[in-house]
Protein backbone atom coordinates (compact mmCIF):
# COMPACT_ATOMS: atom_id res chain seq x y z
CA UNK A 1 0.00 0.00 0.00
CA UNK A 2 1.65 3.45 -1.00
CA UNK A 3 2.86 5.44 2.06
CA UNK A 4 0.45 8.24 1.46
CA UNK A 5 -2.65 6.04 1.57
CA UNK A 6 -1.48 4.39 4.97
CA UNK A 7 -1.17 8.25 6.10
CA UNK A 8 -4.45 9.21 4.84
CA UNK A 9 -5.97 5.92 6.52
CA UNK A 10 -4.35 7.00 10.04
CA UNK A 11 -5.18 10.73 9.41
CA UNK A 12 -8.87 8.86 9.45
CA UNK A 13 -8.16 6.69 12.96
CA UNK A 14 -6.90 9.74 14.71
CA UNK A 15 -10.02 11.00 16.48
CA UNK A 16 -11.39 7.83 17.16
CA UNK A 17 -7.51 6.84 18.56
CA UNK A 18 -7.86 9.95 20.66
CA UNK A 19 -10.90 9.49 22.24
CA UNK A 20 -10.07 5.57 22.95
CA UNK A 21 -7.10 6.70 25.13
CA UNK A 22 -9.35 9.47 26.81
CA UNK A 23 -11.65 6.76 27.61
CA UNK A 24 -9.14 4.33 28.89
CA UNK A 25 -7.52 6.90 30.98
CA UNK A 26 -10.89 8.11 32.56
CA UNK A 27 -11.29 4.47 33.25
CA UNK A 28 -8.21 4.32 34.93
CA UNK A 29 -8.51 7.13 37.48
CA UNK A 30 -12.24 6.04 38.40
CA UNK A 31 -10.97 2.32 39.00
CA UNK A 32 -7.77 3.64 41.08
CA UNK A 33 -10.07 5.73 43.08
CA UNK A 34 -12.30 2.71 43.81
CA UNK A 35 -8.74 0.82 44.60
CA UNK A 36 -7.71 3.28 47.15
CA UNK A 37 -10.69 3.82 48.73
CA UNK A 38 -12.09 0.50 49.19
CA UNK A 39 -9.30 -1.77 48.89
CA UNK A 40 -10.17 -4.08 46.18
CA UNK A 41 -8.23 -6.13 44.14
CA UNK A 42 -7.30 -4.56 40.88
CA UNK A 43 -9.55 -4.43 38.02
CA UNK A 44 -8.14 -5.44 34.62
CA UNK A 45 -11.14 -6.95 33.39
CA UNK A 46 -13.29 -3.46 33.64
CA UNK A 47 -11.29 -1.90 30.13
CA UNK A 48 -13.10 -4.62 28.21
CA UNK A 49 -15.87 -1.66 28.14
CA UNK A 50 -13.72 0.73 26.89
CA UNK A 51 -12.80 -1.86 23.75
CA UNK A 52 -16.62 -2.79 23.00
CA UNK A 53 -17.68 1.07 22.54
CA UNK A 54 -14.36 1.74 20.71
CA UNK A 55 -15.12 -1.28 18.19
CA UNK A 56 -18.46 -0.09 17.98
CA UNK A 57 -18.12 3.60 17.38
CA UNK A 58 -14.69 3.93 15.91
CA UNK A 59 -13.91 0.28 14.27
CA UNK A 60 -11.14 -2.59 14.67
CA UNK A 61 -8.03 0.07 14.94
CA UNK A 62 -8.96 1.73 18.61
CA UNK A 63 -10.15 -1.12 19.87
CA UNK A 64 -6.61 -2.42 19.60
CA UNK A 65 -5.78 0.44 20.79
CA UNK A 66 -7.90 0.34 23.86
CA UNK A 67 -7.13 -3.28 24.68
CA UNK A 68 -3.50 -2.29 24.56
CA UNK A 69 -3.85 0.50 26.81
CA UNK A 70 -5.80 -0.88 29.21
CA UNK A 71 -3.19 -3.85 29.88
CA UNK A 72 -0.61 -0.93 29.89
CA UNK A 73 -2.70 0.42 32.68
CA UNK A 74 -3.22 -2.68 34.54
CA UNK A 75 0.48 -3.56 34.37
CA UNK A 76 1.46 0.27 35.86
CA UNK A 77 -0.73 0.77 38.48
CA UNK A 78 -2.59 -2.76 39.95
CA UNK A 79 0.00 -5.27 39.83
CA UNK A 80 3.31 -5.42 41.92
CA UNK A 81 5.40 -4.16 41.25
CA UNK A 82 3.21 -0.78 41.49
CA UNK A 83 4.40 1.89 39.42
CA UNK A 84 6.24 0.07 36.91
CA UNK A 85 5.62 -1.98 33.37
CA UNK A 86 7.46 -5.22 34.91
CA UNK A 87 5.07 -8.10 36.45
CA UNK A 88 7.28 -10.80 38.87
CA UNK A 89 3.61 -12.90 39.24
CA UNK A 90 3.58 -15.50 36.43
CA UNK A 91 0.01 -15.75 36.84
CA UNK A 92 -0.40 -12.38 36.22
CA UNK A 93 1.00 -12.32 33.57
CA UNK A 94 -1.12 -15.36 32.34
CA UNK A 95 -4.10 -13.13 32.96
CA UNK A 96 -2.57 -10.29 30.87
CA UNK A 97 -2.58 -12.09 28.20
CA UNK A 98 -5.67 -13.82 28.24
CA UNK A 99 -7.58 -10.43 28.65
CA UNK A 100 -5.49 -9.02 25.29
CA UNK A 101 -6.59 -12.53 23.39
CA UNK A 102 -10.62 -12.06 24.86
CA UNK A 103 -10.33 -8.17 23.93
CA UNK A 104 -9.29 -8.61 20.28
CA UNK A 105 -11.60 -11.61 19.93
CA UNK A 106 -14.59 -8.95 21.44
CA UNK A 107 -13.13 -6.37 19.40
CA UNK A 108 -13.66 -8.58 16.17
CA UNK A 109 -17.03 -9.88 16.95
CA UNK A 110 -18.34 -6.15 17.95
CA UNK A 111 -16.81 -4.65 14.71
CA UNK A 112 -18.12 -7.09 12.46
CA UNK A 113 -21.54 -6.47 13.95
CA UNK A 114 -21.50 -3.12 13.22
CA UNK A 115 -20.58 -3.85 9.80
CA UNK A 116 -23.30 -6.06 9.62
CA UNK A 117 -26.04 -3.63 11.21
CA UNK A 118 -24.70 -0.53 9.31
CA UNK A 119 -25.28 -3.10 6.42
CA UNK A 120 -28.81 -4.07 7.10
CA UNK A 121 -29.47 -0.18 7.95
CA UNK A 122 -28.11 0.24 4.47
CA UNK A 123 -29.98 -2.44 2.95
CA UNK A 124 -33.55 -1.29 4.54
CA UNK A 125 -32.57 1.82 2.90
CA UNK A 126 -32.22 1.07 -0.35
CA UNK A 127 -35.36 -1.29 -0.02
CA UNK A 128 -37.35 1.10 0.72
CA UNK A 129 -36.09 3.87 -1.65
CA UNK A 130 -36.64 0.97 -4.20
CA UNK A 131 -40.32 0.65 -2.95
CA UNK A 132 -41.09 4.24 -3.38
CA UNK A 133 -39.25 3.51 -6.88
CA UNK A 134 -41.68 0.84 -8.19
CA UNK A 135 -44.80 2.88 -7.14
CA UNK A 136 -43.23 5.94 -8.89
CA UNK A 137 -42.80 3.86 -12.53
CA UNK A 138 -46.54 2.27 -11.70
CA UNK A 139 -48.22 6.06 -11.81
CA UNK A 140 -45.50 7.51 -14.77
CA UNK A 141 -47.47 7.98 -17.72
CA UNK A 142 -44.65 9.12 -20.63
CA UNK A 143 -41.16 8.68 -21.05
CA UNK A 144 -40.09 11.51 -19.79
CA UNK A 145 -41.73 10.44 -16.43
CA UNK A 146 -40.19 7.21 -16.12
CA UNK A 147 -36.49 8.66 -16.86
CA UNK A 148 -37.17 11.29 -14.13
CA UNK A 149 -38.34 8.44 -11.74
CA UNK A 150 -35.30 6.71 -12.55
CA UNK A 151 -32.72 9.95 -12.07
CA UNK A 152 -34.57 10.63 -8.72
CA UNK A 153 -34.10 7.17 -7.45
CA UNK A 154 -30.29 7.31 -8.54
CA UNK A 155 -29.90 10.76 -6.91
CA UNK A 156 -31.62 9.85 -4.09
CA UNK A 157 -29.74 6.51 -3.45
CA UNK A 158 -25.96 7.84 -4.27
CA UNK A 159 -26.38 11.00 -2.33
CA UNK A 160 -24.84 12.70 -5.24
CA UNK A 161 -25.27 14.36 -8.25
CA UNK A 162 -26.91 12.41 -10.76
CA UNK A 163 -27.90 13.55 -14.58
CA UNK A 164 -29.56 10.95 -16.91
CA UNK A 165 -29.15 11.20 -20.39
CA UNK A 166 -32.26 9.45 -22.86
CA UNK A 167 -29.97 9.66 -25.78
CA UNK A 168 -28.20 11.07 -28.42
CA UNK A 169 -29.87 14.16 -28.67
CA UNK A 170 -30.45 14.74 -25.12
CA UNK A 171 -26.79 14.34 -24.09
CA UNK A 172 -26.37 17.13 -26.65
CA UNK A 173 -28.48 19.67 -25.18
CA UNK A 174 -26.82 18.86 -21.61
CA UNK A 175 -29.60 16.88 -20.16
CA UNK A 176 -33.51 17.42 -17.89
CA UNK A 177 -32.21 18.00 -14.42
CA UNK A 178 -32.31 21.33 -13.95
CA UNK A 179 -29.50 23.20 -11.74
CA UNK A 180 -26.34 21.09 -12.42
CA UNK A 181 -23.93 22.32 -14.99
CA UNK A 182 -22.30 18.77 -16.67
CA UNK A 183 -19.01 19.71 -18.16
CA UNK A 184 -18.51 19.57 -22.26
CA UNK A 185 -16.41 16.35 -21.47
CA UNK A 186 -18.57 14.61 -19.34
CA UNK A 187 -21.71 15.16 -22.29
CA UNK A 188 -19.78 14.22 -25.39
CA UNK A 189 -18.83 10.87 -23.24
CA UNK A 190 -22.52 10.43 -22.71
CA UNK A 191 -23.21 10.91 -26.37
CA UNK A 192 -20.83 8.59 -26.98
CA UNK A 193 -22.32 5.90 -24.73
CA UNK A 194 -25.57 6.51 -25.82
CA UNK A 195 -24.43 6.02 -29.28
CA UNK A 196 -22.76 2.68 -28.47
CA UNK A 197 -19.44 4.03 -29.69
CA UNK A 198 -17.63 3.32 -25.83
CA UNK A 199 -18.07 0.47 -23.10
CA UNK A 200 -22.13 0.66 -21.35
CA UNK A 201 -20.40 -0.18 -17.99
CA UNK A 202 -18.75 3.19 -17.54
CA UNK A 203 -15.72 4.98 -17.49
CA UNK A 204 -14.48 7.77 -15.09
CA UNK A 205 -14.21 11.41 -16.98
CA UNK A 206 -12.01 13.92 -15.92
CA UNK A 207 -13.32 18.26 -16.21
CA UNK A 208 -11.19 21.21 -16.75
CA UNK A 209 -12.22 21.87 -12.93
CA UNK A 210 -10.73 18.56 -11.48
CA UNK A 211 -14.01 16.90 -10.93
CA UNK A 212 -14.22 13.91 -12.16
CA UNK A 213 -17.69 12.23 -13.35
CA UNK A 214 -19.02 8.47 -14.14
CA UNK A 215 -20.62 7.78 -17.19
CA UNK A 216 -22.06 4.74 -17.86
CA UNK A 217 -25.49 2.96 -19.68
CA UNK A 218 -27.92 2.27 -16.48
CA UNK A 219 -28.20 -1.23 -18.27
CA UNK A 220 -26.00 -2.33 -20.37
CA UNK A 221 -28.38 -4.54 -22.13
CA UNK A 222 -31.50 -2.04 -22.24
CA UNK A 223 -30.26 0.73 -23.80
CA UNK A 224 -33.69 2.37 -23.84
CA UNK A 225 -32.96 3.05 -19.83
CA UNK A 226 -30.44 5.62 -20.91
CA UNK A 227 -27.15 7.24 -19.77
CA UNK A 228 -26.36 8.51 -16.42
CA UNK A 229 -23.74 11.08 -15.35
CA UNK A 230 -22.55 10.61 -11.81
CA UNK A 231 -20.15 13.61 -9.84
CA UNK A 232 -17.96 12.01 -8.28
CA UNK A 233 -15.98 15.33 -6.94
CA UNK A 234 -12.45 14.90 -6.75
CA UNK A 235 -11.99 12.10 -4.44
CA UNK A 236 -9.42 9.63 -4.34
CA UNK A 237 -9.10 6.43 -7.06
CA UNK A 238 -9.73 4.14 -3.93
CA UNK A 239 -12.64 6.25 -3.45
CA UNK A 240 -13.64 5.68 -7.20
CA UNK A 241 -13.52 1.84 -6.62
CA UNK A 242 -16.08 2.24 -4.15
CA UNK A 243 -18.65 4.10 -5.78
CA UNK A 244 -18.37 1.97 -8.63
CA UNK A 245 -18.68 -0.74 -6.81
CA UNK A 246 -22.04 1.14 -5.18
CA UNK A 247 -23.10 2.41 -8.70
CA UNK A 248 -23.41 -1.01 -9.90
CA UNK A 249 -25.06 -2.64 -7.15
CA UNK A 250 -27.41 0.30 -7.17
CA UNK A 251 -28.20 -0.32 -10.73
CA UNK A 252 -28.25 -3.45 -10.71
CA UNK A 253 -31.24 -3.29 -8.26
CA UNK A 254 -32.90 -0.67 -10.71
CA UNK A 255 -32.52 -2.30 -13.80
CA UNK A 256 -34.18 -5.52 -12.30
CA UNK A 257 -36.99 -3.42 -11.31
CA UNK A 258 -37.80 -1.94 -14.50
CA UNK A 259 -37.24 -4.97 -16.10
CA UNK A 260 -39.66 -6.80 -14.13
CA UNK A 261 -42.22 -3.98 -14.32
CA UNK A 262 -41.46 -4.08 -18.38
CA UNK A 263 -40.56 -0.70 -18.60
CA UNK A 264 -38.25 -0.32 -21.34
CA UNK A 265 -41.35 -2.10 -23.79
CA UNK A 266 -43.26 0.99 -22.12
CA UNK A 267 -40.55 3.79 -22.68
CA UNK A 268 -40.47 1.94 -27.00
CA UNK A 269 -44.15 2.15 -27.01
CA UNK A 270 -44.53 5.61 -25.68
CA UNK A 271 -41.74 6.75 -28.01
CA UNK A 272 -43.62 5.23 -30.84
CA UNK A 273 -46.97 7.08 -29.47
CA UNK A 274 -45.43 10.37 -29.62
CA UNK A 275 -43.85 10.02 -32.86
CA UNK A 276 -47.77 8.16 -34.06
CA UNK A 277 -49.00 11.56 -32.79
CA UNK A 278 -46.45 13.88 -34.08
CA UNK A 279 -47.05 12.80 -37.37
CA UNK A 280 -50.80 12.87 -37.16
CA UNK A 281 -50.97 16.25 -36.29
CA UNK A 282 -48.39 17.53 -39.04
CA UNK A 283 -50.51 15.47 -41.47
CA UNK A 284 -53.50 16.79 -40.65
CA UNK A 285 -52.34 20.57 -40.21
CA UNK A 286 -50.78 20.02 -43.99
CA UNK A 287 -53.78 18.59 -45.13
CA UNK A 288 -56.48 20.95 -43.82
CA UNK A 289 -54.95 24.00 -44.85
CA UNK A 290 -54.57 22.64 -48.17
CA UNK A 291 -58.13 21.93 -48.35
CA UNK A 292 -59.41 25.12 -47.21
CA UNK A 293 -58.59 27.03 -50.37
CA UNK A 294 -60.75 25.26 -52.73
CA UNK A 295 -63.07 24.18 -50.31
CA UNK A 296 -63.66 27.99 -49.68
CA UNK A 297 -64.27 28.57 -53.52
CA UNK A 298 -66.85 25.32 -53.81
CA UNK A 299 -68.74 27.45 -50.90
CA UNK A 300 -68.41 30.73 -52.77
CA UNK A 301 -69.67 29.38 -55.77
CA UNK A 302 -72.85 26.88 -54.43
CA UNK A 303 -73.93 30.18 -52.59
CA UNK A 304 -73.59 31.98 -55.72
CA UNK A 305 -76.09 29.47 -57.48
CA UNK A 306 -78.73 28.99 -54.69
CA UNK A 307 -79.21 32.76 -55.21
CA UNK A 308 -79.02 33.04 -59.11
CA UNK A 309 -82.36 33.39 -60.55
CA UNK A 310 -81.61 30.90 -63.68
CA UNK A 311 -81.92 28.11 -60.96
CA UNK A 312 -84.89 29.98 -59.51
CA UNK A 313 -87.63 27.90 -61.77
CA UNK A 314 -85.46 24.27 -61.56
CA UNK A 315 -86.19 22.43 -58.59
CA UNK A 316 -83.56 19.40 -58.75
CA UNK A 317 -80.64 21.85 -59.69
CA UNK A 318 -81.45 24.06 -56.54
CA UNK A 319 -81.51 20.35 -54.27
CA UNK A 320 -78.08 19.71 -56.19
CA UNK A 321 -76.78 22.58 -55.57
CA UNK A 322 -78.07 23.03 -51.72
CA UNK A 323 -76.79 19.57 -51.28
CA UNK A 324 -73.47 20.82 -52.69
CA UNK A 325 -73.30 23.51 -50.01
CA UNK A 326 -74.11 21.47 -47.11
CA UNK A 327 -71.71 18.92 -47.68
CA UNK A 328 -69.43 21.46 -48.07
CA UNK A 329 -69.80 23.28 -45.00
CA UNK A 330 -70.03 19.82 -43.37
CA UNK A 331 -66.50 19.20 -44.86
CA UNK A 332 -65.58 22.81 -44.04
CA UNK A 333 -66.73 22.14 -40.25
CA UNK A 334 -64.78 18.81 -39.68
CA UNK A 335 -61.41 20.58 -41.18
CA UNK A 336 -62.20 23.41 -38.45
CA UNK A 337 -62.01 20.69 -36.56
CA UNK A 338 -59.04 18.92 -37.41
CA UNK A 339 -56.79 22.26 -37.17
CA UNK A 340 -58.60 23.63 -33.62
CA UNK A 341 -57.16 19.88 -32.49
CA UNK A 342 -54.16 20.10 -34.45
CA UNK A 343 -53.92 23.92 -32.38
CA UNK A 344 -54.82 22.14 -29.22
CA UNK A 345 -52.34 19.49 -28.77
CA UNK A 346 -49.33 20.94 -30.39
CA UNK A 347 -49.53 25.33 -29.50
CA UNK A 348 -51.80 25.00 -26.87
CA UNK A 349 -54.44 27.64 -26.21
CA UNK A 350 -53.59 31.11 -24.81
CA UNK A 351 -57.53 32.93 -24.25
CA UNK A 352 -58.14 36.56 -24.96
CA UNK A 353 -60.17 37.35 -22.75
CA UNK A 354 -62.44 39.92 -22.40
CA UNK A 355 -65.62 40.89 -20.81
CA UNK A 356 -69.03 39.35 -22.78
CA UNK A 357 -72.79 38.91 -22.23
CA UNK A 358 -73.47 35.06 -22.18
CA UNK A 359 -76.48 36.01 -24.28
CA UNK A 360 -74.34 37.57 -26.94
CA UNK A 361 -72.49 34.26 -27.19
CA UNK A 362 -75.11 31.82 -27.20
CA UNK A 363 -77.07 33.91 -30.15
CA UNK A 364 -74.00 34.29 -32.26
CA UNK A 365 -73.36 29.96 -31.20
CA UNK A 366 -76.88 29.78 -32.41
CA UNK A 367 -76.43 31.77 -35.62
CA UNK A 368 -73.60 29.91 -36.85
CA UNK A 369 -75.75 26.50 -36.93
CA UNK A 370 -78.80 28.19 -38.26
CA UNK A 371 -78.16 25.83 -40.67
CA UNK A 372 -77.36 22.77 -38.81
CA UNK A 373 -80.36 23.25 -36.49
CA UNK A 374 -82.84 23.29 -39.26
CA UNK A 375 -85.86 21.36 -38.25
CA UNK A 376 -85.48 21.16 -35.13
CA UNK A 377 -87.25 23.79 -31.96
CA UNK A 378 -84.43 25.71 -30.41
CA UNK A 379 -86.25 27.13 -26.97
CA UNK A 380 -84.03 30.25 -24.85
CA UNK A 381 -84.26 30.83 -21.48
CA UNK A 382 -82.11 33.24 -20.71
CA UNK A 383 -82.62 35.94 -17.83
CA UNK A 384 -82.32 39.61 -18.60
CA UNK A 385 -79.66 40.29 -15.71
CA UNK A 386 -77.46 37.64 -16.43
CA UNK A 387 -73.83 38.84 -15.22
CA UNK A 388 -70.96 39.28 -17.81
CA UNK A 389 -67.74 36.83 -17.84
CA UNK A 390 -64.59 37.23 -18.48
CA UNK A 391 -63.52 34.86 -21.29
CA UNK A 392 -62.66 34.87 -24.36
CA UNK A 393 -66.13 34.73 -26.31
CA UNK A 394 -64.44 33.23 -29.44
CA UNK A 395 -63.33 30.32 -27.88
CA UNK A 396 -66.73 29.93 -25.77
CA UNK A 397 -68.69 30.73 -28.72
CA UNK A 398 -66.96 27.48 -30.96
CA UNK A 399 -67.20 25.24 -28.25
CA UNK A 400 -71.14 26.15 -28.20
CA UNK A 401 -71.14 25.60 -31.73
CA UNK A 402 -69.88 21.58 -31.10
CA UNK A 403 -72.67 21.31 -28.44
CA UNK A 404 -75.35 22.62 -30.96
CA UNK A 405 -73.59 20.33 -33.55
CA UNK A 406 -73.79 17.31 -31.56
CA UNK A 407 -77.56 18.09 -30.18
CA UNK A 408 -78.65 18.39 -33.99
CA UNK A 409 -76.79 15.57 -35.07
CA UNK A 410 -78.45 12.85 -32.80
CA UNK A 411 -81.50 14.11 -31.88
CA UNK A 412 -84.46 13.18 -34.63
CA UNK A 413 -86.10 15.94 -36.63
CA UNK A 414 -88.63 17.79 -35.10
CA UNK A 415 -87.54 17.21 -31.17
CA UNK A 416 -86.50 19.95 -28.75
CA UNK A 417 -83.36 21.79 -27.91
CA UNK A 418 -83.49 23.71 -24.97
CA UNK A 419 -80.83 26.40 -23.87
CA UNK A 420 -80.85 27.91 -20.93
CA UNK A 421 -78.48 29.99 -18.60
CA UNK A 422 -78.02 30.59 -14.99
CA UNK A 423 -75.87 32.47 -12.61
CA UNK A 424 -75.47 30.45 -9.26
CA UNK A 425 -72.19 30.37 -6.50
CA UNK A 426 -69.87 32.52 -8.68
CA UNK A 427 -70.21 30.54 -11.52
CA UNK A 428 -72.30 30.85 -14.92
CA UNK A 429 -73.76 27.39 -16.30
CA UNK A 430 -74.86 27.39 -19.60
CA UNK A 431 -77.21 24.41 -20.27
CA UNK A 432 -77.89 22.21 -24.01
CA UNK A 433 -80.74 19.22 -23.31
CA UNK A 434 -81.46 17.82 -26.12
CA UNK A 435 -84.13 14.62 -26.99
CA UNK A 436 -81.94 12.58 -28.71
CA UNK A 437 -80.28 8.90 -28.32
CA UNK A 438 -78.80 9.61 -25.17
CA UNK A 439 -75.96 8.34 -23.23
CA UNK A 440 -74.92 5.22 -21.34
CA UNK A 441 -72.58 5.07 -18.89
CA UNK A 442 -69.54 3.72 -20.86
CA UNK A 443 -70.49 6.23 -23.32
CA UNK A 444 -70.53 9.14 -20.42
CA UNK A 445 -66.80 8.05 -19.16
CA UNK A 446 -65.22 8.64 -23.02
CA UNK A 447 -67.57 11.19 -23.93
CA UNK A 448 -64.61 13.81 -24.11
CA UNK A 449 -62.14 11.54 -25.63
CA UNK A 450 -60.39 12.80 -28.96
CA UNK A 451 -61.29 10.85 -31.68
CA UNK A 452 -63.92 8.39 -29.57
CA UNK A 453 -67.43 8.41 -31.35
CA UNK A 454 -70.48 6.77 -30.25
CA UNK A 455 -70.42 2.95 -31.74
CA UNK A 456 -74.66 3.03 -31.80
CA UNK A 457 -74.37 6.18 -34.08
CA UNK A 458 -70.94 4.91 -35.90
CA UNK A 459 -72.53 3.37 -39.01
CA UNK A 460 -74.94 5.26 -39.53
CA UNK A 461 -73.98 9.25 -38.48
CA UNK A 462 -70.74 10.90 -39.82
CA UNK A 463 -68.57 12.84 -37.62
CA UNK A 464 -64.64 12.55 -36.86
CA UNK A 465 -65.04 11.89 -32.71
CA UNK A 466 -63.58 15.51 -32.52
CA UNK A 467 -66.03 17.99 -31.47
CA UNK A 468 -66.70 17.67 -27.66
CA UNK A 469 -63.52 17.41 -26.79
CA UNK A 470 -62.30 20.27 -28.50
CA UNK A 471 -65.20 22.10 -26.71
CA UNK A 472 -63.89 20.59 -23.30
CA UNK A 473 -60.35 21.97 -24.48
CA UNK A 474 -62.32 25.48 -24.71
CA UNK A 475 -63.66 25.28 -22.07
CA UNK A 476 -60.83 24.41 -19.54
CA UNK A 477 -58.73 27.10 -21.42
CA UNK A 478 -61.32 29.90 -19.91
CA UNK A 479 -61.34 28.12 -16.66
CA UNK A 480 -64.17 26.70 -16.89
CA UNK A 481 -65.50 22.82 -16.93
CA UNK A 482 -68.03 20.76 -18.69
CA UNK A 483 -70.42 17.87 -17.74
CA UNK A 484 -72.76 15.33 -19.27
CA UNK A 485 -75.75 14.07 -18.06
CA UNK A 486 -78.18 11.47 -19.62
CA UNK A 487 -81.49 9.11 -18.31
CA UNK A 488 -79.96 6.30 -20.52
CA UNK A 489 -80.04 5.33 -24.27
CA UNK A 490 -83.08 7.11 -26.34
CA UNK A 491 -83.95 9.75 -23.27
CA UNK A 492 -81.66 12.61 -24.49
CA UNK A 493 -78.58 14.21 -23.22
CA UNK A 494 -77.89 17.39 -21.45
CA UNK A 495 -74.37 19.10 -21.60
CA UNK A 496 -73.62 21.86 -19.42
CA UNK A 497 -70.71 24.69 -19.18
CA UNK A 498 -69.56 26.00 -16.09
CA UNK A 499 -67.85 29.25 -16.42
CA UNK A 500 -66.12 31.70 -13.35
CA UNK A 501 -68.07 34.68 -12.96
CA UNK A 502 -66.06 37.83 -11.70
CA UNK A 503 -67.91 40.64 -10.80
CA UNK A 504 -65.04 42.46 -8.95
CA UNK A 505 -63.77 44.34 -11.81
CA UNK A 506 -67.63 45.14 -13.52
CA UNK A 507 -67.82 48.46 -11.48
CA UNK A 508 -64.55 49.96 -12.49
CA UNK A 509 -65.35 48.80 -16.06
CA UNK A 510 -68.80 50.69 -15.38
CA UNK A 511 -67.35 53.89 -13.91
CA UNK A 512 -64.84 53.55 -16.80
CA UNK A 513 -68.05 53.76 -19.42
CA UNK A 514 -69.52 56.87 -17.73
CA UNK A 515 -66.39 59.07 -18.41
Amino acid sequence: MPVNLIFDHLRKELPGIGMTIAMVAGLTVIVYALIVETGLGHGSVVYLLPVLVAATRWGLVSAIVAAIGGVLASAFFFYPPLYTFRITDPLEVLNLILFVVVAVIVSQLATRLKRQLEMARRREIDLRDLYAFSRRLAVAFDVSDIHAAIEDHLATVMQRKVVLFSGIRDAATGGRRAGIAVPQEVLTEAAEVAAGRRDATGAVTAAPSGEAWLVRAVSPKNPEFGVIAIDLGGETQDAFDDVRVRVDAVLADATATLERLGVAHAISEARMRAQTDQLREALIGSVSHELRTPLASILGAATVLMAAPALAKEKKLQALVLDVRNEAERLNNDIQNLLDATRISSDGLKPQNEWADPEDIVNSAIERCRHRLTGRHVTLNLPPDLPLVHVDPVLVQQALVQIFDNAAKYSPPGSQIAVAARARDGRMILSVSDQGSGLTPEEAAQIWDRFVRNPRHAATTSGSGLGLWIANAFIAANGGKMNAVSDGPGLGTTLTIELPVTQAAVPQMESDADE
